[in-house]
This record gives C-alpha cells, structure tokens and sequence, in this order.
C-alpha cells in the first residue's frame, strides 16, 4: 500500500526525507516503498540555487475524500441513467432481485473485511508507522491511523504524491499490532457463504459490460498522427467512459464476495474468447476487433499467429505468462521496425557525432520487448489503461481490486508482461510526469510485497524483464564518450541532455527495480544469476564517464549546461541505489559467493572500458568527469567483503597494473576538485562549482566521495608507496613547486595556483591517511563522527542533521541515531527574542565533544562551503576561550584515529616512505626560509602528516644497530631508510638542485672552507642528489609493468606523458649546490623559534619532568597553535626513540643562530611590501568595522525600543518636560532643533491604523476555544464590539439622533490607533523625504503613494506626522498651586468656555502652515479607518458624525494603553509606551478641530450635570437621551476637547468631580436593578432615615435610597423580576465593592488623560487599593482619610443639592419608562467588566487541528478549499487565495482581515501550520506557534511529524496583535494584491 512517489520532490515528506529514501541510503533500509519511490535529491548548486527539481512548497492541493470515486446512488435507477447504452445490464446487476440500497448491503453482509485496501490518489493525507511498518513504505489512510493505537511510535503523516492504498490488515507490509480495530484479523469461518442466487444476475452481466467498456476503448483510439497527438480525442473517449468506471469502482467497494465476481470475470480466458476474438457474426465486434489489432502494430508490437499460440496453449494453459519462449525471430522485425522512427525523433536533437550502439538482439531480449498477447479481459484492459496513459479512474479501479488474492497474482503477472510497452507508452508520453505517479502508484502495490515478487520473478523472469527494459530504456539515447582518446574511443555513455534523463522520465523502472532488490529473496535471484549481472554491469557502464567536463582554457563557456543534475540524480539512482539494495543483502559471511560474482564481472566491465577508451597510463589533461559508477561498486563491495564478510581482500583484488589503472580517475576527480576551489575552472562557469559541491554534498557523498577515497586507498595500500605519493604530487601539479631552491619554474601551474593546489594536495593526503569511514570504523562510531562533523560546523536542527548525516543502514529516527545524538549534543530549546525572530531548538555539541572529538579531518571532508570549515574552527576557538583552555588562535587539533583493519594495514607504509619524507623536508625548509607561496595551512598539513607517521610507526628498530649500520647506507641519496622516526633525525648537509640562472643560490663557486669542510671530512656528507618525483614515478611504473609483463615483455609501453608537457621554452636550468646542515628534527626545533618570536623558545620538557615520556598524553599539548604542535611531534619523536631525545636535547644545546637574513630581490621586496600594506589596511579595515559595530549596537539599544514596548526611549517629547518654558524638537532628517512654530510646524513620525482589538475583548474570563469539533462554534455576540454596537441602535431607535451620538464612543470596531517611534522631523523635511522616496526606484516593502515610509532615523514603519503644537509649558506650573476657588465659581467658569466657542480661535481663521497640516493629518486619521466604521448618523455626513469619530479616536487610544497596561493602572510609573506617546499632540489636533462645532447651549450637557432644570415638555417626536443612559467617559472626552486649550487643571478637576456624581448615581442605578423587591424596600427605608443626617450627600445608603423610590415613580422595577439575575446584595461590604467596580474604568481612563495631559507619574499600588490611589490622584479624595472606613461615597462633590440633582435625572428615566417599559432596564448602563483582549485558545496537539479542518467545506462556496485557513481571532474558516469566495477582487483571507480586524488578520494555514499576517495592503509569513518534539517548526508539514503548541510563541504573537506591532517587528512584508 502507501502513497506514490514524490517526483524529485526536495524534501518532500515523511519517507522522503532524502536519506529514508535511500538517497545515499540503500533501500533495503529505508526505502518507502513508494512515497519515496522517487528519491528527493539535493545537489548542492552554488549561491543562488540551493535546492534542484520543483521544490513541493507550493499550496498543497484538494484532498478527495473517501469514496472519491462518486458513489453512484443506487436505487430509483439514477446508477442507469450514467451508464447509457449498458443502462439495461446495470439495472438488472443492481437489482438482483431487489431495490439498489438493499442489494449493497445484502451483498457487503458477506465481506470478509480483513483489509482495507482504500486506494488514494495524490494530495491525499497518510499516515507511516515505521515502528509497525515491515516494509518501509507502509502507509495508513487517516480513519485506520486514528484507530489503531500508534501512540509513542515513529509515526508521521505526509501528503501522498503520486497516490497509495491503505495496508491495514495486510501483515505482509505491517505488524498485526498496528492493525485498526476494524481490521484486526477475522476468521474467516464466521463469514457466512455466499447464496448462489444473490450474485447470479452479476455474473451473467459483468461479461457484457466489461466488453462493451473495452469495445468504448478500442473504438475510441486513434493511432496518433506523427504530428500531433490526438490527447483531446482520448479524454473525450475518457469523459464518455467516466461512469462505466465509476460504476464498476462502485462494485468493487461492496466488498470481498462481489471482488471475487468481478476477478472471476476478468481473469477467465473464456468468456474473453466468447467475446472479443473477433471471430462471431457480429460486425461491430469485428471490426473494433480490428482496431485492436491495429493499435497493437502500433505500439511495436506483434501479435503472435495463431499456430504459435497454440502451441503456447499447451506450454501455460491457465496463466497468463508471457507468451513469448518458443517465439523465434519471427517479430524481430517488426519490433525493431517500430521503434525505429523514435529514435530517430531523438536524432533530430542534433547532438554531435552520436554514434547509437544496438545491443545485440537476443530472442529472449526481444520476445521481452516485441511481443504481445492478451487472452483474458484484465489482460487487454490494462493494455488500453497503458494506451490511453493511466486514467486516473481506472488506476483506482485496477487498484481497488487488490484485496482480492487471485485477482492479485493475475494482475502483477499482466502487470509484468506488459512492463515492455510501459517503457515505450512512458517514453512517447507528453506527460511523463502524470504517467510516471500513475504507473509507481500501481506498481508499488505490487512489488512491495515480497512473496508476490518472489512468485513473479520465478514464474515471469522478472528480473530480466526488468533489466533489459532499463537497457533498452537507455540505449536510445548513447553518444560517444570523449573521454581520454576522442577520436578512438569505443565507450558509449548516455548524453544527459536528453529528456528521457533530463526529466527524469526512467524514475519509475527504477524505483520498481530498487523495491523489488530490497526483498532478499529476489536479490539474491539477482546476485546468483551470473547473465544478469553482465546485462546490468553493461547497464552501469553506460554511465561511466557521462557528462564529461572540459576545462576551458581561452573563453568563458557561452552556455552553461545543467545537464549535471540529470548526470548526478542519473547516477544516484539508476546506478547507486540498487548498489545500496544488493549491498544489503551482502553483510554475513554466507553471502561470500555474491560479492565474488559482483567484483568479478565489475572488473571485467572495467577492463573494457579501460580498452574501449584506449587508455594506457596517464589521464587526459584538462578534463574530469564526475561519475565513476564501475569505480564505485567495486570499491563498495570491496568494503563490505572485508567489514561483513570475512574475505580476504587480496583474493579478489586485481593486479598490479589494473590497480594503477584503477586509481587514476578517481585520483584525477580529487584534483580536479582542488582545481575547482582554486578557480582554475573558472572559464566553465558557476556550474562546475556546483559539480564539485554536489559530488560531497550529503546525499551524495556516501555514493560518490566515500567510494573513492576508499578505493585510493585500497590502491595505496597495495601499490609502491614512492609510486603513489609521486602520482599524487603530479595530478596535482605542484611537482615542481617542491624544491629546495627559492626560485623555480613550473610548467604546468600559473603560480597564482600554486599555493592552493599544494594545499589542496597535502589536505588530500591527510584525508586518505586518516579516513577511517570503510577502514575499520564500526557503524556506531561512523555516526558518532558523521555526527559530530556536522554539529561542529553549526548547531542544527534535528530535521537538519537527520538529512546531513545519510548513512546506509540509518532508519531515521533509529534508536542509534537518537542515542549518539544525545550523547554527543545538548539540546538548546528555542529561545524568543521580543525582536521576534523565531528561533528553532537546536542541538549543539557538548564540551567534551569539543575537547576530545573535534575532528577537522571530518570536517573537511563534509563541508560543502568552504566557510563551513572556517565557521567549525571559529567555533572551536570559542570554546577553547570560554572554557580557558587556550587563548589565542588554536590550529586544528590532532585526533587520535580508529585502528586500521588488518586488510589495509599497507595503508601505513604512504607514512614511511623516502619520498614523502622528502617532500616533507623541503616543505619544512621552505617555511623556514620564508620561500614564497607556503601558507599556515601547508604547515599545518605538513606537520599533521609527520604527527600521522609517528603515531603509525612500523615495528621500533633497535636503536643500536641503527647507529652502526647507519653511516654506509646513504651515500648519496637523502634517507638512509624508510621508517620516518629513524629518518627524522637524519642530517642533510648538501643539496643539489637545478634552478633557473638567475637564481640567488647559483654562486660562482662555493666558499672553500665549507666546501673543503663539508665534502672532505666524513664520509656521510654526501650531496643529495636533485629530486625528480616524475622519474622516480616512471622508474616504479616500469618497474611494475615490467613485473606484471615478464612473460609478455615484448610489449612496449609508450612514453604517454611526453605529449603534455606544457608548450613555451622552459628557461635554462643549471644545478646548484645548497648547503642545508638540517635534519627534519633541527628544522622543527627552528621552526617553532621561529613561530614563537624568540630565540631559544624550544626547552625539551623531559628535562623537567621525566614523567612526560611516561605518560604522553598531557591535556595541555592537545589543543593549541603551531607551537603546541611542534611541541607535541618532538616529545612523540623523543618517545619512539632514544636517539632522537639525545638529538633533541643536542640540538637545543647548541645556541642556534639567528637565521641569516635572506637577500631579497628588489621584485620579492615589492611583493611583500604589497603584502605587508594590504595586510595593514585590512586591520585598519577591521577596526574601523568593529567600532562601526559597537556605535550602531550602542544606537540601536537607545533607539530600537521596538522590540519590547516596555523601554524607554531618550527622547524628551514635550509630556516629560515639566521646566522648560518652550519644548525643543530635534528633526531627524536636517538635524536641527528649535521649537515648532506655526509656520515651520515639527510633528511626530507616527503609525496610523484601524484597530478592532477592543471589539474582541469579552466579558468572560475564559478565552474562547477554536472550534475542533462541529459543536463548538464560536459566536461573537458577546464581543465588546458586538454589545456597543447593539446599544446605539437601541439608543437611536428611541431618542433624538444628535443626541445618541454623544452619549455613547465609537472605534471599538475600526477604531483608529496612533503610535510613534517618538522621532520628531520639521514638516516640511518631511515632504522633501517622501519626494526622494518616491523617486527611489528601489523595491520598498510599502507604498509611498500611500503615505507609508520608514522613520529616517530608527526605520519603523510610519504612514503620517503629527503635528507638534507649539505649546509652551508654562501652564506646568501653574496648576500646581491649589486654588481656593469653590465648587461653584469652576462650574460657571468652565460654562463661560465653553460659550465662548463660538469664536474661532485666531489660530484658525489666519491659515497657516499649522493649521493645514493638523486638517491633513485629521483627514489621515479619518481615512485609515473605513466608511461604515465612522458613519453611524442616520442622517449621513451629519457633523455630528464627525464629532463622534473625533472624540472616539482619542477614547480609542485612550483604552488601548490601558490594555497594554494589562487593563489597570496598579503598576503605576509612566506610560508603559511612555515616550513614545503621542496623545498630547494628538488632543490638540482633535481638540482643534472638535472646537469648530458648536453645541447649541441649550443642549449642552453641562448644564443637565450642573443645574436642574424645569422640566419643559419638548413637543419633538424624539426626546434627547436621559442623562443617566449616556457614557460619561465620553462625556468627559467631549467636555475637555470642547474647551480651549491648553486646560486649566482646575477646570479639569472640577469636570471630573461633577462628571463622578453622574457616574456613582449610574451605579446606584444598576445596582438596584438587580436586587430583589424586598432588598430594594429594605435600602429605600434604611436611607430614608438616614437621609437628614449631616453627611447625607456623601453615604451610598442614603442616596441608593433616594434612587429607588424615585425610579419607582416609573414602570421600571415593575418588568420581569422574576427573571432578574437578583444579588443578593445584602452586606454593605459587597454594595461598596459594587461600586467602587463600577467606577474604575472611568477612573482609570480619567487618570490616563491627567497623566497625558498635565504630566506627572502614576501612583502604582495594590489592586485592592487602586480605588482610593485613583480618587485622590484626580483630585477626588479631598483629604486621604485612614482606608478602615473609606467609602467611595466621600469622593462626591455636587455641585447642586444631590437629591434634586437625583430626582432630576431619574424622572428622565421614568418619563421614558412610562412609553417602553420593555426597555429600560435594558439600557441602564451596566458595570463594565471586560477581560483583556485574547486570541482563541489553540489545542495542544496541531493534528485535533488539522484532521478537523483540512476535509471541511467552506460555508461561502461550499466547497473543500485548496488552502483552507482559519481566523485566529474568530475562528471563522476561509478559503485562502480561493477564487471560489471572491468578491469585487477581493480574496477572502482579506476580505475577512477588513470584517473582523478592520485591515488586520491573523490566520492559520491549515495545510502549513504557518501563520500569516495580513496588514492593510501587505501581508507576511509570521511563523509558525506548533512545534516538533525537538523545537522545530514544520512549514508545509513536509516532515508530517507530530507538531505541538509552542505557548510561548503564542503569546508573542497575541502579544503583538494587543500591541499592534507586527509592522515594527516583522520585517519581511509583501503586497499581496488583494489575492489571499
């Protein structure tokens, strides 16, 4: 079962993760058996292109739901009405004697349901248990996952790409423990036995219908013409047919008893002869007989002549096997005939000479290709399923008939038989793509069933068929290889440029080859069956050497090809992955006979391609080619003989010769790979870059480097070691770099080259020197490693390590995987940073990994980027500082290695050979000398590689006998032997060298002291002789092949290399003779003088401590720089021998000299001066760079207060001055201060945006849930919205329009909130700035035309500026003094300015420059919001509706900071948003402008506050809104903003203590509304006789008294009691706390406007006390008496006599409750208790999430939606981007952002997991709040594993919702066109 495959998919799910997909692993492990049928590669391309082959990231698509196929409604014959001309036969098969609905479950009544078998198609969600799965790629559809029990296993979920089938209850795929409960086996025995009766009918009809449909097909196909397919016609034919389909898909869904009818029908060889041979009297039947025939010759196939079928009759009467054995030649022809005109469709592609190569045409080969013959019905419908490219609806069907067993066998041997014509049906198709998911979706049924594909393969030749239709697949489009000799070559490779490779078009063979290798039983048919393994060798070999690279020496190439992703993906999987496959089945001893067969025929393959491309004994120069697939099986069979199965290497190991043949190409690929990092192949353009990293990326690397790092060193290990470090030296060219002379000529390196490449050789050496990976290393340690390499580069996510670390063998998720993995690595949990950037948790080595397990070794081998290396050791410097184990810049440390296996122990002697020590010693000498193009790295490497030898040093020789014998045996070569500890000490006095004329060393004659001195005294001063590698190279190649050929020593080999020699006249070389007196020894102890500074700096420390040779491995020598190495090597060297401790400690004995100053020519001077320069600019550079750094640091910490709104910014806006007379604003942009004036106006860079935030507070504590389930909805009537909008429709439906309007705020919904980064610019600065921006062609993440920019100085998001208003502060100080005036005297005076109103302040009346912009910026405020959020006037455009919308903005803002406050004022201290806010400039813009209404006096509702009134009955049809029903913190808003400015505090006072009357009676109001009648009758008495008492207007009883009895007056307690929600409101206590409640909002925001307005800070204090802080903060308290017996009634001051006052307000209430007693209570208004605004509750686990949403239709268009998301702020469920639900261009995501968040929506993509946020016109991915078990997210759910809720980014996220910050913290942001 399971889903199909992922079409190179990147990483596209589950399986798919590349590694489970055997990318690089073998699919013996891990390879689903279809999700990853198709593996997802990653080829590392450079820069720009990370990811190759369409990245599946796209929107995931619909997905159909159970039953997709439609079922067909049974009864009242609507089934019939589909089916046409077969109506008849289908409505006698439905009713069987009865009605349609009946007949199903009569028939289904008989099912033996033990398997589920639900066929999917693609985009269908899945499940994959690895722990119950047996066969990799098992997958469960969702219903059977669910009721299964997975809990706790490694399970996840993925989106089917090609589609699958449920194997619930199949226990050849999956453990029965995973079974759902459905399908837990039932015996069949309680199954009761079908009546003959029932399916009677069926029987007689199915024959005919299932002819008739094939007769549909037959007729209906077209031989497509050459030049256009025919592709309508066939799904014309296909639309026809559609219900046939669907109703027979119908039939196979009743269950197993009609499954066996239908497998009866289809199987049987008689009915088909009845029916369709074509041989009765009826015409149609002949002629679409016909047709087949036709359509048969058309498809190259032949249909085999009557006689000879007969003859097949007797050989397989009742199957179906091919009908191909006894067939001779006889439809050779025609075959070859027919495919012919392909290839020449191919040919017109033009590619050079193409030579094709035809195999030779077996009659076995083409009785696979050719031949065709269909006896049974199933047989000539998948003939036409093939023909017509795999209809969906009939896969489904071909498909749903699985569960039946018989029907199963027959299906995969037809499947097989036709497995020929697939191939070519494929290679034709227009829509491979399509096809290919179809044809895997099929295939992957059948051939992951190991016992099915055992059965084929014995009785079909399975294999054979397999392989030679993959060879056949191939040959059509071979060119000739190039490589090595172009004009003789006789290879053929195929021309990755063509379709069928550059598409992928062979994925679906292939990945039916690889499953079926995964079955031991059938690899190991492969592996014993010797034709095969020819056949498919010949295979491999054609990939041998493809996409050859030719380094381009003059021009850049015109066109750089991509033909190396089809040449790396070809090889990965067409070559590499069956490699993994057999390999598996090769790991215990008895397999021994498999790898011997496979070797054997490797290396005759090999043989051949060496023979066909002519090659002798050097490569060609200047060309590589990347692909070694012989190379890499040879060696990968090599290591598992010798790690799994206890051969012995050298029985299967070629000769001498073949292995010097063998080394050179993959020898030439690691130089090549030096060449391309030193930009040599720069001319090729990036993608030879991208070879080069592809080749070790890590879903290669296993595959390609690893192979041949082990093959170079299997041949090290048994060829001559001089031989192959010479070999190496020559590849990579830098042969003549290695000499003691300071100046030398290299003939075939620019010199710019020369220092990388020799680098690039010495690394190499390292690495095959220190490689464990095949060498002996245990999978568990070879993990550890891979590891900790990867980690060391980086910290990394688990997804990200689980794809680094692809090792064979590796399940992901595999028990060792995560016990390494906790073992080498801390798990750092996601971190959040108030900046937002969304960290993932990350695992990150531990200390001791760092210490002890560093390997840079690894490293390099792993890292595709060279800058990972370079991050690795910055890393480890870090931890070496922080832990105090070394200070400065360490070297890579040197790691112990592994043991070698005892196979390659020859491995060692590369270390212990004359011609590296050479190497070495000049290397060291060169250092020393200061000799041009050396590098720490050379060094670095050099000393690794000495430290390597002494660590491996062969068995000790006794010293003594040494220092006898040692004297003869070097007369005149360098060592006297090959053991480098001996060698180390040895003293090189004279070197000859050749070197240019014009070099420094050519004197004319040596000074005769030291000549006579040095060539006379002893006799061991002899001269080393020049030092040619390339002749002592050509001596030991001769040497061999003269060994190999002494039988045949005729043959002479030619002198290849002499045609190479670079061109161009090398200069004249004479020899020189040099004086060196060092020994390797001497050369270090120097070296590290040199490297320390200081004379004398080495001190042998066993002089001091004789424990050191003891016990070496002291900690303080194991990290370090260049000196601890030195030290290090020489205490190794000291240990292995006593000499050399006696010739350490000589050599520091003798006081060495300073190294005598080279002279240095005038042109080194130059260069080096160049270089000393450069290196002091660039110090220079970094300093200044690093104090650029710190400053911007310094700045952002004082101005990016973004992040979190709890900094404070030092800016002095003009509320924090409390001294200056005038505030002084700095512009940002021209950076001068002064103060604003009218004419040059400063304002504030401000954000403008409608916010609905406040319209989601609710009056629960309880956070509503998103709804999981079809129960919960969510309704918003109990929003704060939702009630304010209700009550001003009540309000207006009952009193005077104008009045309504101020008696309540707007912008709960819309509101428009205002928010500055608190940078000030002057005006004018500013418009010059927006005229330079829209200028600007740069891409801008907003719109300028929109007024939107960045604040010049901080780069916030801003879309207006905000007027300053030139205030001076003098008013400041004025209020501080208490003024004595009373009550009385504030009241008139506060009346007196507000007539005064009349009058248009001056400022007004005289435009200036002012005055525009504060009309600008109030049409900004008034646009940000929409039109129906600021009309609420019945009559519209009235002014009263702008007046409303004015003193509402600041209500808005007003309430919003108190949210951010966390809705009370108890914390106290400034504004948490303190500096940053802009209320006080904002009152003066809407003060401004609300001054330009008047209120007609006698509506004032001051006067109805402070005067009574006599009632005069108003004539008009609507009264105004009784005072007790209007909101007083508008009232407030109203009464300052209509005042002149600035404010008296006094007056401010004074309108906050009358408006607190209004609002304590509101509350004794409410109050009594809800407290039962006789509690009600209990207060009115209590008050009455308190009433006369002294303190009367100031008890809470008195007056609560007074309010009851006068509202009795009215109707108003009279409704509805018994429904009445009574408190029982009986303890003065809880009456207090009532009120107090009730009043603090208001108090709350009255104190928020004192701070903004007048300055000074917040009290902060206990909750319990916020009451009492507030009061006597405001001004309400007169004198703070002890709390005991505080009541909140002693903060009233009336102004008029209380009870008049009281009776006044209350008869209003009575009046009205006299005409509509239903309402009053209603509009009372209530205690308002809103909790803080929150987004809905998300569940704990993402999947209640996804199951829910994912399949649910849209409300709207009542469709499933492609995109589905959900609103987190309502939970109203959207299609996103669907056109299905768009209106006026408007996509419903952002229909819905402008509804419910009035331009701001946050949504969840269901699909995703990932949150978007939509903002106005821009939109971004914010991220995702569920997580993985390891912290990370999974966008797309492309890993499907279990994802849960990350609370803490939750809470960021509702966080900057509350805040409206997310156009602040998000940086990425987009149009998005109205499209969402």
């Amino acid at each position: 079962g399971s889903g199909g495959a992922p079409r190179a998919a990147v990483g596209a799910e589950d399986g798919v993760r590349a590694r489970a997909s055997g990318l690089a692993a073998p699919p013996g492990h891990a390879r689903p058996r279809s999700e990853a049928g198709r593996t997802p590669r990653r080829l590392a391309v450079p820069r720009a292109r990370r990811s190759f082959a369409p990245c599946l990231a796209g929107p995931p698509g619909p997905l159909p739901r159970r039953g997709a196929g439609g079922d067909i409604l049974w009864g009242g014959g609507a089934g019939a009405a589909h089916l046409r001309a077969d109506g008849a036969a289908a409505r006698v098969e439905r009713s069987g004697g009865r009605g349609g609905e009946t007949f199903v479950q009569a028939v289904r009544a008989y099912d033996p349901a033990t398997l589920c078998g639900l066929v999917w198609t693609a985009n269908f969600v899945a499940y994959r248990c690895r722990t119950c799965g047996i066969s990799p790629c098992m997958s469960l559809c969702a219903e059977c996952f669910h009721q299964g029990e997975h809990a706790g296993h490694d399970y996840n979920m993925f989106r089917s790409q090609a589609g699958g089938a449920c194997d619930c209850g199949d226990s050849n795929v999956m453990r029965e423990a995973g079974f759902c409960k459905r399908h837990r086996i039932k015996s069949n025995s309680n199954v009761p036995c079908v009546p003959k009766d029932l399916l009677m009918m069926s029987e007689l009809v199915l024959p005919q219908f299932i002819f008739s449909l094939i007769q549909h097909l037959r007729e209906g196909y077209n031989e497509p013409a050459l030049d256009l397919p025919s592709e309508k016609d066939l799904h014309k034919i296909l639309q026809v047919l559609e219900p046939h389909v669907s109703f027979l898909e119908d039939l196979t869904k009743m269950g197993g008893a009609m499954r066996s009818v239908l497998t009866q029908v289809l199987t049987s060889q008689q009915f088909y002869k009845d029916l369709s041979s074509g041989v009765g009297e009826n015409a149609c039947a002949k002629t679409s007989h016909e047709k087949y025939l036709i359509a048969l010759k058309g498809s190259g196939l032949a249909f085999p002549e009557d006689k000879l079928a007969c003859g097949m009759q007797e050989q397989g009467a009742g199957t179906s096997t091919l009908a191909v054995q006894g067939l001779a030649g006889a439809t050779a022809t025609s075959g070859q005939g027919n495919s012919s005109d392909e290839e020449d469709q191919d040919g017109s592609q033009g590619v050079g000479k193409r030579k094709r190569v035809k195999l030779s045409s077996t009659t076995k080969d083409q009785s696979i290709m050719d031949v065709l013959k269909h006896k049974c019905f199933l047989e000539e419908l998948l003939f036409w399923t093939i023909k017509y490219e795999f209809p969906q609806k009939m896969v489904t069907f071909l498909l749903n008939m699985l569960p039946d067993q018989d029907y199963k066998i027959a299906f995969t041997k037809t499947f097989v038989q036709h497995y020929a014509f697939i191939m070519k049906t494929l290679k034709k198709s227009h829509e491979s793509d399509t096809m290919s998911n179809r044809i895997v979706h099929i295939s992957v049924q059948l051939f992951s069933n190991e016992e099915l594909a055992r059965q084929v393969t014995e009785e079909c030749q399975l294999l054979d068929i397999m392989v030679t239709v993959l060879l056949y697949m191939m040959e059509s489009c071979l060119i000739k290889s190039e490589l090595q000799d172009e004009e003789n070559s006789l290879h053929v490779v195929v021309n990755c440029g063509e379709a069928l490779l550059k598409n992928n078009t062979y994925w679906p063979l292939v990945s039916d080859f690889i499953n079926i290798l995964s079955h031991q039983s059938v690899a190991k048919k492969f592996l014993e069956d010797h034709g095969l393994l020819v056949t498919w060798m010949n295979f491999v070999s054609f990939f041998q050497g493809m996409n050859l690279n030719k380094r381009e020496l003059n021009e850049h190439v015109e066109f750089e090809s991509q033909t190396y992703y089809a040449a790396f993906a070809a090889e990965l999987e067409a070559c590499a992955q069956p490699m993994w496959g057999l390999l598996s089945h090769c790991k215990v001893r008895e397999t021994q006979e498999y790898t011997r067969n496979v070797v054997r025929y490797c290396l005759e393959a090999l043989q051949d391609w060496f023979d066909a491309i002519n090659f002798v004994d050097e490569p060609a120069p200047n060309q590589v080619t990347f692909h070694l697939p012989l190379h890499r099986y040879f060696a990968m069979f090599l290591s598992k003989a010798v790690k799994c199965q206890e051969l012995d290497l050298d029985t299967i190991l070629p000769d001498q010769e073949m292995l010097m043949k063998l080394m050179i190409h993959p020898l030439q690929i690691q130089a090549s790979l030096s060449e391309i990092h030193s930009n040599m192949w720069v001319r090729n353009g990036l993608q030879i870059k991208g070879q080069a990293m592809t080749y070790v990326q890590s879903h290669f690397c296993n595959s390609m480097i690893d192979p041949d790092i082990f093959l170079l060193q299997v041949c090290a290990s048994r060829l001559d070691p001089d031989y192959f470090i010479s070999s190496v030296f020559e590849r990579f060219k830098v042969v003549d770099l290695l000499t003691m002379a300071s100046q030398h000529q290299n003939t075939v390196l620019d010199s710019e080259h020369e220092r990388s490449m020799l680098e690039g050789a010495l690394t190499f050496l390292v690495l095959l020197l220190s490689l464990r990976l095949h060498l002996g290393m245990t999978d568990d340690e070879i993990l550890r490693a891979e590891m900790v390499a990867q980690l060391c580069m980086n910290d990394r996510t688990h997804s990200s390590l689980l794809d680094l670390i692809s090792l064979d063998g590796i399940i992901p998720g595999s028990l060792s995987f995560e016990s390494v993995l906790s073992a080498v690595a801390d798990f750092k949990a996601p971190v959040f940073e108030p900046g937002g950037s969304m960290q993932q948790g990350m695992y990150t080595p531990k200390a001791e990994v760092w210490d002890k397990e560093f390997d840079p070794v690894m490293v390099i081998l792993r890292t595709v980027y060279r800058r990972d290396v370079q991050s690795a050791m910055d890393r480890y410097t870090a931890f070496l500082k922080q832990s105090g184990k070394f200070p400065g810049n360490p070297w890579p440390p040197y790691k112990k290695r592994t043991p070698l296996h005892p196979s390659y122990k020859g491995l060692i002697k590369l270390l212990h050979c004359k011609t590296l020590h050479i190497v070495l010693f000049t290397l060291l000498y060169k250092i020393l000398m200061d000799h041009q193009n050396l590098s720490e790295h050379v060094l670095c490497m050099v000393l690794y590689l000495i430290e390597l030898g002494l660590e491996n040093s062969p068995e000790q020789e006794s010293d003594e006998e040494e220092s006898a014998g040692g004297q003869e045996r070097c007369h005149d070569s360098w060592f006297p032997g090959s053991n480098l500890v001996s060698n180390m000490r040895h003293f090189i006095n004279y070197v000859r060298v050749r070197v240019p004329e014009t070099a420094p060393e050519v004197k004319k004659e040596p000074p005769a002291s030291t000549s006579s001195d040095g060539l006379t005294s002893s006799q061991n001063s002899g001269t080393a002789q020049v030092f040619s590698l390339v002749a002592e190279r050509r001596k030991k190649f001769q040497e061999i092949i003269n060994r190999n050929n002494s039988e045949a020593n005729q043959v002479v080999r030619p002198k290849t290399s002499m045609k190479w020699s670079a061109p161009g006249a090398t200069p004249q070389l004479t020899t020189a003779i040099l004086e060196v007196k060092e020994s390797i020894l001497s050369l270090l102890i120097k070296l590290h003088h040199k490297l320390s500074g200081k004379q004398n700096s080495y001190y042998p420390p066993w002089l001091d401590d004789v424990d050191v040779l003891i016990h070496p491995e002291i900690p303080r020598y194991s990290h370090g720089d260049g000196m601890t190495a030195v030290e290090r090597i020489l205490l190794k060297a000291a240990i292995q021998s006593r000499l050399n401790k006696r010739i350490i400690e000589e050599i520091c004995r003798k006081v060495t000299p300073p190294v005598p100053p080279k002279k240095i020519s005038s042109a080194e001077k130059k260069t080096l001066d160049k270089e000393e320069r450069r290196q002091k600019a660039r110090e220079r550079q970094q300093k200044l760079l690093a104090e650029f750094a710190s400053r911007q640091k310094s700045f952002m910490e004082t101005a990016m207060d973004v992040e979190s709104p709890d900094a404070d910014i030092a800016m002095e806006i003009a509320t924090s001055e409390q001294h200056v007379s005038e505030a002084i604003y700095d512009c940002v942009i021209c950076g001068q201060s002064g103060p604003s004036t009218e004419d040059r106006p400063t304002g504030l860079v401000v954000l403008l945006q409608a916010s609905s935030v406040l319209g989601q507070c609710r009056n629960s504590t309880e956070p509503k849930k998103l709804p999981t389930t079809e129960e919960e909805q969510i309704y918003p009537w109990d929003t704060c919205a939702a009630l304010h909008d209700v009550r001003l429709t009540t309000l207006q439906r009952y009193f005077k329009d104008s009045s309504c309007l101020q008696a309540v705020s707007i912008g709960w919904e819309g509101g428009v909130y205002v928010q500055t980064c608190g940078h000030t610019l002057h005006i004018d600065c500013h418009k010059s700035y927006m005229e330079s921006l829209r200028n600007d062609q740069v891409l801008q993440g907003f719109s300028v035309d929109k007024g939107e920019f960045t604040c010049p100085l901080c780069r916030q998001f801003a879309n207006s500026v905000l007027p300053c208003y030139p205030g001076n502060n003098v008013e400041r100080s004025l209020w501080q003094s208490h003024s004595n005036k009373c009550m009385r005297d504030l009241v008139q005076e506060v009346e007196d300015l507000q007539e005064q109103l009349g009058a248009f302040p001056v400022s007004i009346s005289s435009e200036t420059n002012l005055s525009k912009e504060m009309e600008s910026v109030m049409k900004d405020i008034k646009s940000t919001t929409q039109k129906k959020y600021t009309d609420y006037s019945k009559s519209p455009g009235s002014p009263d509706n702008d007046f409303l919308f004015m003193y509402s903005v600041a209500r808005t803002n007003l309430e919003l900071e108190l949210v951010h406050r966390g809705g009370n004022l108890c914390s106290g201290g400034a504004s948490t948003s303190g500096k940053r806010s802009c209320l006080n400039q904002l009152f003066h813009v809407l003060a401004m402008h609300m001054r330009l209404y008047s209120i007609d006096s006698a509506y004032n509702p001051w006067r109805k506050l402070t005067q009574l009134m006599q009632d005069k009955n108003s004539d008009e049809e609507l009264p105004e809104v009784p005072v007790l029903y209007r909101d007083v913190s508008s009232l407030l808003l109203i009464q300052i903003l209509t005042m002149p400015q600035p404010l008296h505090k006094e007056h401010f006072t004074c309108i906050i203590k009358v408006l607190f009357t209004l609002l304590y009676t509101q509350a004794l109001a409410a109050l009594s509304v809800k407290c039962s009648a006789e509690d009600r009758m209990a207060w009115k008495e209590s008050g009455a006789l308190k009433k006369n008492t002294s303190s009367g207007e100031k008890s809470w009883e008195v007056l609560l008294g007074l309010v009851v009895s006068q509202l009795s007056k009215g109707k108003i307690y009279e409704e509805g009691e018994t429904e009445e929600l009574t408190v029982v409101l009986v303890n003065p206590d809880s009456v207090e706390c009532y009120l107090q409640q009730f009043c603090l909002p208001f108090l709350r925001i009255t104190s928020l406007l004192q701070h903004h307005l007048f300055g000074g800070d917040l009290p902060s204090c206990q909750e319990d006390e916020e009451f009492t802080v507030l009061a006597s903060c405001l001004g309400l308290l007169p004198s703070f008496q002890s709390s005991h017996q505080f009541t909140s009634a002693s903060c009233l001051d009336w102004p008029v006599p209380a009870f008049d006052m009281i009776s006044q307000w209350c008869s209003e209430l009575a009046s009205f409750a006299d005409r509509h007693p239903d309402q009053v209570k209603a509009l009372l208004i209530q205690e308002p208790k809103w909790d803080l605004p929150r987004l809905l509750q998300l569940p704990e686990n993402y999947n209640t999430i996804f199951q829910y949403y994912h399949r649910k239709t849209c409300t709207v268009c009542t469709k499933v939606p492609k995109d589905p998301a959900v609103c987190l702020v309502c939970g109203t469920f959207v299609c996103l981007k669907g056109l299905c639900c768009k209106q006026q261009s408007y996509c419903e995501c952002v229909l819905h952002s402008q509804n419910c968040g009035a331009g701001t929506g946050i949504f969840l993509l269901i699909n995703a997991s990932v949150i978007i946020i939509i903002r106005g016109h821009r939109f971004c991915l914010w991220g995702s709040v569920y997580l993985d078990a390891h912290g990370e997210e999974d966008r797309d759910l492309r890993r499907g594993k279990p994802l849960y809720i990350c609370k803490e980014r939750y809470k960021v996220l509702e966080q900057q919702w509350v805040s409206h910050t997310f156009d602040h913290i998000n940086k990425r942001w987009g149009p998005h066109y109205n499209g969402l």
